[in-house]
């Protein structure tokens, strides 16, 4: 006989912190890096990046478009504009087409894992608008076609999670910096 796990019920949630981030634009400066290979569709990709971020408060001048020439490069460029320290947050656009090679696979992969691991290094947010289609029709329907526009999704992202990060180092003293820290070891939350 199994036992069921069962998680504990909460019954005050007020007590609870809940934190998430809103798409908030002012006062933020991002870069949209796109690549060039397929580029009717990743054009439509990089323009709706830019509209999501303007209309979303982010000045025309506070955002810089960036373009490399394929999928495979995103990464690096990404990492080279984190590593400027002039940016808040980066969109990624680009798209991969399944061919009848393995090619898309390790393109589609390592770009992908390639762009988590300089979030993980830099701690900036990254939104990911990386198309991995099996045909261009697929791709031309993300790309603001009958599925939306996955770059204007992927900055909306951006800016909520830069939201988030700001939020999360105010209401955790700024991470390890010591002079936010409380001596009086309050957490801030009732017993």
């Amino acid at each position: 006989m199994s036992r069921a796990r069962h998680l504990p019920v909460i019954t005050d949630p007020e007590r609870m912190p809940e934190l998430s981030g809103s798409p908030s634009g002012p006062g933020r400066r991002f870069a949209v890096v796109a690549s060039r290979f397929n580029e009717h569709v990743t054009r439509a990709l990089a323009d709706g990046a830019v509209d999501a971020l303007v209309r979303h408060g982010v000045a025309v001048d506070d955002v810089d478009l960036v373009w490399v020439p394929g999928a495979w490069e995103l990464p690096g460029a990404v990492r080279r504009v984190l590593a400027s320290e002039r940016y808040d947050g980066v969109v990624a656009v680009g798209a991969v087409v399944r061919g009848e090679t393995p090619h898309f696979d390790i393109v589609a992969g390592e770009a992908a894992r390639g762009l988590a691991q300089a979030v993980a290094d830099f701690e900036v947010p990254v939104g990911l608008g990386l198309l991995t289609c099996d045909t261009m029709a697929q791709a031309e329907a993300r790309a603001g076609g009958t599925h939306g526009n996955k770059g204007w999704d992927a900055a909306l992202a951006a800016l909520e999670m830069v939201d988030l990060f700001e939020r999360l180092d105010l209401t955790h003293g700024g991470g390890d910096d010591e002079e936010h820290a409380d001596e009086s070891g309050d957490d801030g939350l009732e017993d």
